[in-house]
């Protein structure tokens, strides 16, 4: 099995290239000039650009495959006070140089909507404002003219004291979305409310491609052993990136499964993410997978982003060294075998 590594936004190792530069709204209102404000945002959000392209450049650089980019790119895009704001009119150009690169070089690259988006809502008004969150983020896609294999990952969202109504208030609530909106998205289990059965069953109601964190599955896995995860959930959740693929008419294997990969901060803060990641739990899983599935791509959620990437490798390489089973394949690709 192939794997791939990634990791998310922010890089450790340049420097003066941060992704998520912004400005408050109290900053914004303090202005006497709102149309000097709103062109200050948009130089603020271009200097993101700018950034993001030289760490999508540093990735390649290290061989690295998978990059998510920064939900902040655009500072205060979805406030509703400044709904008559079209960012993307200016901001459209250096776009699709992002979206040019991450074609030119093959880079798998996605979003990760924040908690604020959630279809499991019980309030109008916040289904509204997911939507409007989940319509700012592929609008950024559509911008970069990235096809629809390039996806907004999301949770489902709160049980709020029901978390079987909930689920199914999921399904319907997203359910209902058009396909622009559908077709951008995978689901992630949570580490607080959604374990991997419930996040799977509603993946497959709305037809939608899961993806699967294994730390988040550590310290929310309801009744499901790892065992059960490998043998049972693990097919299941491939076939969900299989029928993804047959619905864009992609060949067999363009759309691996992507999973995400951290390590809990302490004994204290077990879902809390740690700076670096600990190899084992995850090259426990990968052996377990590794017999059915031909590529996985894995993004790290590491504290360290890049820095802890290419330590993993070294890890990685350090192990390679004294077992069979595992190959570096380059700077951000190993093969594995069960």
């Amino acid at each position: 099995m192939i794997v791939r590594f990634g990791f998310v936004a922010m890089s450790m190792i340049l420097e003066n290239a941060s992704p998520s530069r912004t400005m408050t709204f109290a900053s914004f209102n303090k202005l006497n000039d709102r149309e000097a404000g709103i062109r200050k945002m948009e130089r603020i959000a271009e200097d993101n650009l700018r950034s993001t392209l030289r760490i999508m450049k540093h990735a390649n650089a290290h061989d690295i495959h998978m990059y998510r980019f920064s939900s902040k790119l655009i500072p205060l895009a979805t406030h509703g006070d400044l709904a008559d704001w079209d960012p993307f009119v200016v901001l459209r150009p250096t776009m699709k140089e992002l979206g040019d690169y991450a074609i030119k070089t093959g880079m798998r690259t996605s979003f990760h909507p924040d908690h604020f988006c959630v279809f499991s809502t019980n309030r109008p008004e916040v289904l509204v404002n997911s939507e409007r969150d989940l319509d700012y983020h592929i609008r950024m896609l559509e911008a970069m003219e990235l096809p629809e294999t390039v996806k907004c990952n999301i949770h489902m969202g709160g049980a709020y004291g029901d978390k079987k109504l909930s689920s199914e208030r999921f399904i319907e609530q997203f359910g209902a979305l058009s396909p622009r909106y559908k077709h951008r998205v995978t689901l992630e289990n949570d580490d607080k409310t959604f374990n991997v059965r419930e996040t799977l069953t509603a993946a497959e109601a709305v037809g939608v491609p899961m993806v699967l964190d294994i730390h988040h599955h550590a310290v929310n896995s309801g009744d499901v052993s790892m065992d059960e995860l490998s043998a049972g959930l693990w097919p299941r959740i491939a076939r969900t990136w299989k029928l993804e693929e047959e619905r864009l008419g992609l060949k067999e294997g363009a759309l691996p499964p992507k999973i995400h990969a951290s390590s809990p901060k302490s004994l204290s803060d077990p879902r809390g993410h740690a700076e670096f990641l600990e190899p084992e739990p995850l090259v426990q899983f990968l052996r377990s997978v590794a017999s059915t599935t031909p590529r996985i791509d894995c993004m790290l959620e590491a504290k360290s982003k890049d820095a802890a990437l290419l330590k993993l490798m070294e890890d990685l390489k350090e192990r390679a060294a004294q077992e069979d089973g595992i190959r570096i394949l380059d700077g951000g690709t190993i093969e594995i075998e069960p």
